[in-house]
């Protein structure tokens, strides 16, 4: 499991999230999602730690805390939905509709 780490200033580092979550316990990776097309930070981030109790504490300590000049939302995070391809309608495989005319 993992944590994400939201509102994050556009400045952080992985170094600087690594330095603050090593407080709550040892810290197995932090990924620091960056745009594709600027290389810029996106403004949130994911944080393993070693042990679910670490993370808890990181959690609590953290979420709402003021850091960088912004508001932090820290919590567990939920797994990635799947999204599907591009383009196309939602009825993927099943082309038995009704016409009307």
């Amino acid at each position: 499991m993992s944590i994400y780490v939201g509102n994050l200033s556009y400045d952080v580092t992985q170094e600087d999230l690594n330095g603050v979550f090593a407080e709550y316990g040892s810290v197995k990776r932090v990924q620091l999602p960056t745009d594709r097309e600027t290389g810029r930070v996106r403004g949130f981030a994911f944080v393993e730690m070693g042990a679910e109790a670490e993370e808890t504490a990181a959690i609590e300590a953290l979420d709402g805390a003021e850091w960088m000049g912004r508001d932090l939302k820290v919590n567990k995070a939920k797994p990635r939905e799947d999204r599907g391809s591009f383009g196309g309608g939602g009825n993927r495989g099943n082309n038995s509709f009704s016409r009307r005319y």
